[in-house]
C-alpha cells in the first residue's frame, strides 16, 4: 500500500503542492497541541478537580500519545491530506470516512467563529473604538486570505505563531521551577501546602476528575493536524514520523509541566484561576510587570494559531473528501500554487455564516450548533483506533512499517475501551448528556447518509 500524497500541481489541477519545508512541519507538530486552553481552559480544569486535576492531564496525555502512535503508523504507510477520514474509508467502509470527515469538518468551521470571537475581544479591550464584530470579520478574512495564497504562507505563520508559544511557555515553566526552588527572593512559595493544604489533593472526589479528562481531551484535539500538513510536505512520511516520535515529550513538557507549575503556586480555589485564567495568575502572583498584556498576547497568538489551521484543516479534509466523491468535485480543483481555493473558500463561507448565527441569532442557535461537537475529540480517538486494529494486516503486507504501534493489538483495545467508557461516563454526567447526544445524533445522520451513498454506488 503505497503513498497517496498529491502534489506536483498544475493550473485547474486537482493535486496539492509540497510547500511545507521541514520547520514548518516540526514546528507545527510542535505548536499544533497548544491552544488558548492551556493558558485559559486549564485554570477551569484545577478550578473543577483541584489539583488532582494533573492527573486527568497525565490521563489525557497516554491517550493521545497512544492514539496518535496509532495513527502515525497508518499515515507514515499512507501519508494523505484526508488522514484519519481516508483511513476509515479503507478500513471499515467509505461510509465512515464520509462521516467522520465530514464531523471533523464541521468540527473546525465552527471553531472559526469561536476563536475569532475570542480574538476580536482582546483586540476590542486595546481598541475599544472598533466593534467586536468588526475585528470577528477582519481577523476572519485575513486569515483567509493567508490560507488562499499559499500552503507555504500558512505553513510561515504556524512557524511563527509556534516559536511564540513555545517560547513563552519554556520561560513561564523556567521562572516556575526558579521560583518554586527558592532562586526568586521576592517570591515566598510553600508548593506542598499549595497542593495539599487546601482540603487535600483530590478536595472533591474522584468524579470531577473524569470531567476535567473530558475538557483536556478537548484541549488536546489539533495534535493530528500534523499529519494532514505533512501530506503538503517534500518527504511526508519522514515528516510524520519525525513528529510522531517526538509528541511524548512535547505533550508531557507542555501541558503536565505547566499544570504542575500552577498548581505549585496557585490554590486550586483562588478564584483567579477561572476569573483571569491560570496563566495570568500565576504571573500576578509572581508579581510580573503587564502580566494581563502578556497573557492577552499569548491569548491571542494562540488564536490566531488555531483559527488560522481551523481554515487549513477544514478545507484539506474537504478536498480529500472531494478527491473521493463524497463532496462537490469542484472543491478538488487546486491553484497553480496547489491550494484547493475552492475548499477554503467554502468552507470560509459556512464560518461567515456561523459568526453571523453567533452574532445575530440567539445565543441557543450557535450553542446548539455548538453542542453537535461537543464530543468529537473522543469521536476521532475512537475511529483512528479502529482503523489502526483493522489496517495493521494491509500495512505489513506492503512492507516494513517506519512507525509501528505499541504493543499491537492490546493497547489499542484497551484504547478503544476506554474511549468506550469516556462515552458511557457522559452520558451518565448532567454536564455532559446534552453534547454526547448532539454529537452522537449528528454522527448518526451522518452515517445514515454515508452507507445509503455507499449502498448507491456499491449497486
Amino acid at each position: 500500500m503505497g503513498a497517496t500524497t498529491e502534489r506536483s500541481p498544475s493550473i485547474g489541477s486537482q493535486h496539492l503542492g509540497d510547500g511545507l519545508k521541514q520547520r514548518h512541519v516540526v514546528m507545527l507538530s510542535i505548536g499544533g497541541s497548544i491552544g488558548a486552553g492551556l493558558f485559559v481552559g486549564s485554570g477551569h480544569a484545577i478550578a473543577e478537580a483541584g489539583p488532582a486535576a494533573v492527573l486527568a492531564y497525565v490521563f489525557g496525555s497516554l491517550l493521545v500519545v497512544t492514539v496518535m502512535r496509532m495513527l502515525g503508523e497508518m499515515a507514515c504507510a499512507m501519508p494523505d491530506s484526508g488522514s484519519f477520514s481516508t483511513y476509515a474509508d479503507k478500513a471499515i467502509g467509505s461510509w465512515a470516512g464520509f462521516t467522520i470527515g465530514w464531523m471533523y469538518w464541521w468540527f473546525w468551521v465552527l471553531v472559526v467563529p469561536l476563536e475569532a470571537t475570542a480574538a476580536a475581544h482582546i483586540l476590542n479591550g486595546w481598541l475599544p473604538e472598533v466593534p467586536v464584530w468588526q475585528f470577528s470579520v477582519l481577523v476572519t478574512a485575513a486569515l483567509t486570505a493567508v490560507n488562499l495564497a499559499s500552503v507555504k504562507n500558512y505553513g510561515e505563520m504556524e512557524f511563527w505563531f509556534s516559536i511564540i508559544k513555545v517560547t513563552a511557555i519554556l520561560l513561564f515553566i523556567g521562572c516556575g521551577v526558579a521560583a518554586i526552588a527558592g532562586f526568586v527572593p521576592s517570591v515566598h512559595l510553600t508548593p506542598w501546602q499549595t497542593i495539599t493544604g487546601h482540603d487535600g489533593f483530590a478536595p472533591r472526589g474522584m468524579a470531577p476528575i473524569v470531567g476535567a479528562l473530558l475538557t483536556t481531551m478537548f484541549t488536546f484535539l489539533g495534535t493530528e493536524v500534523v499529519t494532514i500538513a505533512a501530506a503538503e510536505s517534500e518527504n511526508p512520511a519522514r515528516e510524520i514520523g519525525r513528529a510522531i516520535t517526538s509528541v511524548v515529550w512535547r505533550i508531557s513538557l507542555f501541558y503536565i509541566g505547566s499544570i504542575l507549575v500552577i498548581i505549585c503556586v496557585v490554590p486550586w480555589n483562588n478564584p483567579d484561576l477561572t476569573r483571569l485564567g491560570a496563566y495570568q495568575a500565576v504571573l500576578q502572583a509572581f508579581h510580573v510587570p503587564y502580566a494581563r498584556l502578556i497573557t492577552d498576547t499569548l491569548i491571542l497568538v494562540a488564536v490566531g494559531s488555531c483559527l488560522n489551521s481551523a481554515l487549513y484543516t477544514a478545507s484539506r479534509m474537504m478536498y480529500s473528501l472531494g478527491r473521493r466523491s463524497q463532496a462537490p468535485a469542484f472543491v478538488t480543483h487546486t491553484t497553480a500554487s496547489g491550494v484547493p481555493a475552492r475548499a477554503v473558500l467554502a468552507s470560509s463561507l459556512v464560518a461567515f455564516l456561523a459568526c453571523g448565527a453567533n452574532y445575530l441569532a440567539p445565543k441557543y442557535v450557535f450553542d446548539a450548533l455548538l453542542s453537535t461537537t461537543g464530543a468529537i475529540a473522543l469521536l476521532v480517538y475512537l475511529v483512528i483506533a479502529v482503523s489502526q486494529l483493522r489496517l495493521r494486516k494491509r500495512l505489513l503486507a506492503a512492507g516494513p512499517l517506519k512507525v509501528r504501534m505499541w504493543l499491537h493489538p492490546f493497547l489499542g483495545i484497551l484504547v478503544v475501551l476506554m474511549i468506550g467508557g469516556a462515552f458511557a461516563v457522559m452520558v451518565a454526567s448532567e454536564d455532559h448528556r446534552r453534547e454526547v447526544i448532539a454529537t452522537l445524533g449528528c454522527c448518526a445522520a451522518l452515517a445514515v447518509a454515508g452507507y445509503l451513498r455507499q449502498r448507491r454506488f456499491q449497486a
